[in-house]
């Protein structure tokens, strides 16, 4: 006699969250990444100290820790999901931060790059 695997409902599967967006905000920098749950490491992520991006607003003379920065780095970051076929992310927010000012920039250039939020 065979025992089937056991199935996962799907009321189980439609709760769990394997992707987690975390944002670093400092002084200086904006930072974001995906963390992958299940294995504890980091998916993907973009930050305003990378030498490209850092390069790129010294040129263009912005600055490069405001909103602006953080919609930025939520556009390269949904392009870099997209590539790696992450469609979906949730999202852990600290306590202090609401969703103002530029945690609502990295969000909104994240859904407009195409990734869902759980």
């Amino acid at each position: 006699m065979v025992i089937p695997l056991p199935v996962k409902p799907e009321r189980l599967t439609k709760f769990l969250k394997p992707y987690v967006l975390k944002m670093n905000f400092t002084n200086k920098y904006v930072s974001a990444q995906v963390i992958h749950t299940p294995t504890a490491t980091v998916a993907s992520s973009a930050s305003t100290q990378e030498k490209t991006v850092r390069l790129s607003m010294e040129k263009a003379k912005e600055n490069t820790r405001d909103v602006a920065a953080a919609a930025k780095i939520g556009k390269l970051l949904g392009e870099r999901l997209m590539f790696q076929n992450i469609s979906a992310v949730s999202v852990s927010l600290k306590r202090e931060q609401k969703y103002h000012g530029k945690v609502k920039a990295v969000i909104d250039s994240l859904k407009e790059a195409g990734v869902k939020f759980l």
